[in-house]
């Protein structure tokens, strides 16, 4: 077995790495590559989530017309809800972030991020720049346009109240300061931007939205491509179509479709008129020809000269259907775009963004490294595709303990006609090479050959999203932005071989992968990942419990190793004061890579109050207190959240009905009806498209979870059983939805709501209680204003603006300026029944143990209007 030698430095910093995706050998692969290689445009879009992003746009710039485009959200969009499952928080960040990069690898895009974490919704600018530390994320929006160095910046947002969201408007702001000020070396030296220098972008364009008179420049995204096989618009809905947690499923489109922008400011000399302009490149020299004067040697300027001929020849040369016949042309063209730059070391000088490059090496002309940076990697990707040479690094299981010698096999495939030469490998953790080796010597892979090796790797640190390395502040990731694109970001383990093609060197880097043949999907690959050797998750962070009442429930560890061979575990709990175990601890055997459910039984009583219940294990001399969530989705890669193993449980005094039982239809993102079954109340699931079977009579409350008339047709379909329950006698709750609510169908007397919706985003706010007799807020407990505290996020969102009289409100609340809304709890009767309407945000104030939404939950199910209709 060899384990694999690392090669010099300056070899490393002279390639940039044909990555995974780019191996691509077919003609919607090499034919946009060879297009694109004289274009050196940059373009950077600006907006605060996943899904503001115009995708048209960065398609018909990124596949259209070759221009290097990017996106840069300001958040992850962790505030938001979640179509798909019930992860919220910075689960779902990771969960967005993984859609993101999937709608860029559709729409040709790259794609960055701020510190900023999604709070949740905001009024306005001033209430967002209350959570963000305004010149911290304009620090991040300037260290990033100083990395990708556009000469154009489109800002999704006017920055005006005309964006709604506060946080919308926040990047619309930024978005002209970033433009104003990232050339600013005084305002932001470059110690402040990851080492990044000054950079001065060319104009300034908002997006029009639906606004399209005010567009001073138009473009027809629908366009057919005809080497994509689909219009540009077409390649943007299958774009927004990713953001499946957001529910974005979007059609293709045919015909002829317009964009718009509006140019705002301009530092070039482009037509006066903003409506004459024919390009948003007017006035920018984006030719070869702007590096002439920068260059300055001799041998450089040369090497461009022979470089924009050699480009030249070879696109109009250019065979799909004979790709190999480009390969001399295309190396040639390689020597020379390194050439151009040169230096001792290849093309430091060039590498700017690279990732083996990092603050000292990075170049004193931004706008020539930047270019010609992206001119080798188109380069190399195309030498790589039309040469067919493809990598595969393999492991033989997924996770993997940290410090273990992992086994890995690499092969290097030729699938083209020329003979290619395996010159060595490399393999790496991280951005961090490691276990250099002596390696295989040099050898020759014939077409329709194929050479493999053996390796290993050691992973030395957990497999995490790399922004929640370290805990947040506030709502400020701390991790500091690099300036990186997100998907340049290497995998756990990297594989590298390097090949001479026509005796120029590329490395094609691939990440080490588990493979594994699912008997529905097919050909699976992950990542490989690293983990500790134990970790013990709980099924949850929080819970609730009855405040001096007895406790007795089981406490389940989910008890994973990550180790290739046996370990035995001891798992220990420790417990507050006033809860006992049927054991301290128990002692488990597990299998390499195995996992099982550890159970202890806990018994005793809890005064009010929040408590701690930590679980920790021993095994081979060593402690661990931690596991992960992984987040698994068939269309995302997986994504591991680590999390402290302990439970924190919130003692309540709660009075709960003897024998509540309850029929719970989930909605979106929901993780309540667990925290229900806490409190004492007995939970049954009830899937909506069996509703015509289940008899509901038995159950004394029916709630339906947030938003699950939008989630589910069957539901919809199957309202008229939900009412009938109702006018019978039964208690029905339903938690808020959006607009779908004003559906005459669906509620049992009108409501209606603005545009946009009503909320309470201030999470202390203050509550007013309308009726302080009603009986929804004192039986069976007596609801006050010390509920309503401690509550996250949101007190209630998609209020009602109007409501029919029939409906009874009992809260009366704001945010700071505006006008008071009722519509946060309305009670009215059907038939003999009860139904309640409510808006207040308990989706995620349940599952993190509120105590006064417990209380108030409690009371809405038991509720009893108080007095009925025929």
């Amino acid at each position: 077995m060899h384990v694999l030698r690392t090669i010099g430095i300056g070899l490393l910093v002279a390639l940039h790495a044909a990555t995974l995706e780019g191996q691509g050998s077919g003609a919607e692969t090499l034919g946009p590559l060879v297009r694109g290689l004289s274009v050196s445009a940059r373009v950077l879009v600006i907006g605060a989530h996943p899904d503001d992003e115009d995708t048209q746009l960065i398609a018909w710039l990124a596949r259209g017309r070759s221009v290097e485009t990017a996106y840069l959200s300001l958040t992850r969009g962790d505030g938001g809800q979640n179509i798909v499952g019930n992860d919220l928080g910075e689960a779902l960040g990771a969960i967005r972030t993984e859609e993101l990069l999937a709608a860029r690898r559709v729409d040709g895009g790259r794609q960055y991020f701020t510190r900023a974490f999604d709070f949740g919704f905001s009024k306005n600018a001033a209430e967002a720049f209350t959570q963000w530390p305004h010149d911290s994320v304009l620090q991040d929006v300037v260290t990033v346009v100083r990395a990708f160095r556009p000469h154009v910046i489109v800002s999704v947002f006017s920055g005006t109240p005309r964006d709604g969201h506060g946080q919308h408007q926040v990047a619309g702001i930024l978005a002209k300061e970033a433009y104003d000020l990232a050339g600013d070396s005084v305002r932001f030296p470059s110690a402040v931007t990851a080492g990044l220098g000054p950079w001065s972008v060319s104009k300034f364009y908002r997006g029009a939205g639906f606004r399209s008179e005010s567009g001073t420049i138009s473009f027809n995204v629908g366009r057919f491509d005809p080497v994509l096989g689909r219009s540009y618009a077409e390649i943007a809905a299958d774009s927004r179509s990713q953001h499946r947690s957001q529910a974005m499923g979007s059609l293709q489109r045919k015909g002829t479709r317009l964009d718009y922008l509006v140019r705002e400011s301009m530092r070039v000399p482009a037509p006066e008129d903003p409506r004459e302009e024919r390009s948003i490149f007017d006035g920018v020299d984006t030719t070869w020809n702007r590096f002439r004067a920068r260059i300055g040697r001799p041998a450089g300027l040369t090497a461009l000269d022979s470089l924009i001929d050699a480009v030249a020849a070879l696109q109009a040369d250019f065979d799909l259907f004979a790709p190999g016949k480009s390969v001399p042309a295309l190396a040639t063209a390689l020597r020379l775009a390194r050439a151009v730059c040169g230096s001792p070391i290849l093309s430091i000088g060039c590498a700017m963004r690279g990732r083996y490059v990092r603050g000292e090496m990075r170049a004193v002309q931004p706008d020539v490294a930047a270019s010609m940076d992206e001119t080798e990697r188109r380069l190399e990707a195309a030498l790589v595709a039309a040469s067919g040479v493809a990598v595969e690094a393999t492991a033989s299981r997924e996770v993997w303990a940290l410090g273990e010698r992992i086994p890995v096999a690499i092969t290097v495939y030729n699938r083209g006609v020329r003979p290619i030469t395996l010159d060595r490998w490399v393999i790496w953790q991280g951005m961090q090479r490691s276990l250099p080796s002596d390696g295989p010597a040099p050898v020759v892979i014939l077409p329709d050959s194929a050479a493999t090796s053996n390796a290993e790797v050691m992973l030395e640190e957990a497999t995490e999203p790399w922004w929640l390395t370290a805990p947040r502040h506030g709502s400020m990731f701390t991790p500091r932005i690099l300036g990186v694109a997100e998907g340049d970001r290497p995998s756990a383990a990297t594989a590298g071989a390097i090949v001479m093609v026509e005796g120029v060197p590329v490395i094609v880097e691939v990440p080490v992968v588990y493979r594994r043949a699912d008997p529905v999907r097919g050909d699976v690959s992950r990542p490989i990942a690293g983990a500790p050797a134990v970790t013990l998750t709980l099924d949850r962070d929080a819970g609730y419990a009855p405040a001096d009442g007895s406790i007795h429930r089981p406490l389940s560890v989910r008890v994973r190793s990550a180790a290739s061979v046996e370990r035995e575990v001891t798992i220990t709990v420790d417990l507050p004061a006033g809860l006992l175990a049927d054991s301290v601890s128990r002692t488990v055997k597990l299998p390499a890579g195995a996992q099982r459910t550890v159970a202890f039984d806990l018994r005793g009583r809890l005064l009010a109050g929040r408590h701690a219940v930590r679980v920790s294990a021993t095994s081979g001399g060593k402690s661990y207190a931690s596991g992960y969530h992984a987040i698994e989705y068939d269309y995302i890669g997986t994504q591991r959240l680590y999390r402290p193993s302990v439970l924190e449980l919130e003692a309540v005094n709660v009075n709960v009905p003897p024998g509540l039982t309850v029929a719970y239809i989930n909605g979106v993102g929901d993780n309540s009806a667990a925290m229900l079954e806490q409190l004492g109340v007995d939970v049954t699931i009830v899937d909506p498209a069996t509703l015509p079977n289940v008899d509901l009579s038995r159950f004394g409350a029916v709630v339906v979870g947030t938003r699950a008339y939008e989630a589910s047709d069957a539901l919809v379909a199957n309202n008229v059983r939900l009412l009938d329950y109702a006018r019978n006698g039964g208690t029905l709750v339903v938690q808020y939805g959006q607009y779908e609510m004003q559906n005459g169908n669906l509620m049992p007397y009108p409501i209606t709501l603005a545009r946009p919706a009503d909320r309470v985003t201030v999470e202390d706010a203050p509550v007013t209680i309308v009726d302080p007799s009603a009986r929804i807020l004192n039986e069976p407990n007596r609801i006050g204003g010390s509920d309503f505290r401690g509550w996250q996020q949101d007190l209630a969102l998609y209020m009602p603006r109007t409501f029919d009289p029939a409906y009874v409100p009992s809260l009366e609340m704001n945010d700071p300026g505006e006008a008071p809304n009722r519509g946060a709890l309305l009670v009215a009767p059907v038939g003999k029944g009860t139904y309640v309407y409510t808006t207040l945000a308990f989706f995620r104030q349940l599952p993190n143990g509120n105590p006064g939404a417990a209380r108030l939950f409690v009371n809405l199910m038991a509720a009893r209007a108080s007095r009925s209709v025929p």
